[in-house]
């Protein structure tokens, strides 16, 4: 199945490409063809934001413009497709920010653990559009923008044997996202960090390659990784948004009123996604807890924030570009913890 995967990966790739003009754009019956990637099936939350997408590009430009949608990494893992969007093979791919802090150091700061206090404090910062569209901007020169955000739940972990503590992740081997912030996250837990795409996570749990990951409920039913974990654990070390970035010289060629359809569509597509998310990690806990004997485990999360403590530190003084961003995010912490102790 997996080789199958790659084959018709690669025979799709090539099918772009080869029916691009230039690598820049597709024709068909008149219509400039819009291409999606991301990594998930066509029942996950951003899926159906996309498809609200698609639905209001098509009713206001449906003359000039049809909108594709490939889900399930098709056209490649989310590095892949994000280099295919910045040629403009593809026109749109949603990916994590881990993807992005090689083309900009600022999105680093979403890898530091424990950086919101709230999915409150997360929400909102992701939802101060004139603040994030400065930082949305920083791609610009690797020829990509990001248009809009997607929730991607909570981070936790989860493997073949239960995490109490962080001395119970100690010698584990655990897929973490290709960013070296969760590297070292990983790391200040004892863990050993495995790097790899998301598609291969289930097939490396049922192995034995690695003994868990860390992601939110929903790839354990959307990703069937409940099958081969069965201990998920509620420490929260991260809160990092998917992103839908697009080729910045599409963007830019195209009118002001077909711009505004675009932004448009993209709000739309995170306000479907906001709401389908709420509702189907509830889904998720259920089906996983009663159907595929997942155990949910809560945690002392102070814990595990004192392990990576350290890593905090470590990442802005090696970064300087997340300084801003970051205290921005500190601002918006304090109100939720303010509100808290009231």
């Amino acid at each position: 199945m997996k080789g199958l995967k790659r084959i018709l990966a690669a025979a799709l790739c090539v099918a772009v490409v080869a029916g691009m003009s230039g690598c820049t754009s597709s024709v068909t019956g008149g219509k400039r063809i819009i291409r999606i990637s991301h990594a998930q099936s066509e029942t996950h939350p951003e899926h159906l934001g996309l498809l609200r997408f698609k639905e209001y590009v098509e009713e206001n430009l449906g003359d000039k413009y049809e909108v594709q949608i490939f889900p399930n990494e098709l056209l490649g893992s989310a590095q892949k497709a994000i280099e295919l969007t910045q040629t403009g093979a593809i026109d749109f791919v949603v990916a994590g920010t881990a993807n992005l802090e090689t083309f900009a150091d600022v999105y680093e700061v979403f890898s530091m653990p424990y950086l919101f206090t709230s999915e409150e404090a997360y929400h909102e910062v992701m939802n101060d559009t004139d603040y994030m569209n400065q930082v949305y901007a920083s791609t610009d020169e690797a020829g990509f923008r990001v248009l809009t955000w997607y929730n991607a739940g909570t981070r936790n972990f989860y493997a073949t044997k239960p995490i109490h503590t962080p001395d119970d992740l100690k010698g584990l081997k655990i897929r973490v996202q290709q960013s070296p912030a969760s590297v070292n996250m990983a790391k200040a837990f004892g863990a050993a960090a495995s790097p790899m795409s998301f598609g291969e996570v289930y097939t490396a749990i049922q192995q034995g390659v690695i003994d868990g990951a860390e992601n939110n409920e929903l790839a354990l039913t959307n990703n069937k990784h409940g099958e081969v974990a069965k201990y998920f654990s509620y420490n929260k070390h991260q809160m990092v948004p998917d992103m839908l970035i697009g080729n910045l010289k599409f963007l830019n060629s195209l009118s002001d009123e077909e711009r505004e359809v675009f932004e448009e569509a993209a709000r739309l597509s995170t306000e479907v996604e906001l709401e389908e998310w709420d509702v189907q990690v509830e889904e998720a806990k259920k089906i996983a807890k009663d159907d595929m004997g997942v155990e949910f485990i809560d945690v002392d999360i102070q814990q595990f924030k004192d392990k990576v403590a350290g890593v905090q530190d470590e990442m802005l003084k090696e970064n300087p570009d997340i300084q801003d961003l970051y205290d921005h995010i500190q601002e918006i912490n304090a109100k939720y913890v303010d509100k808290e102790a009231e």
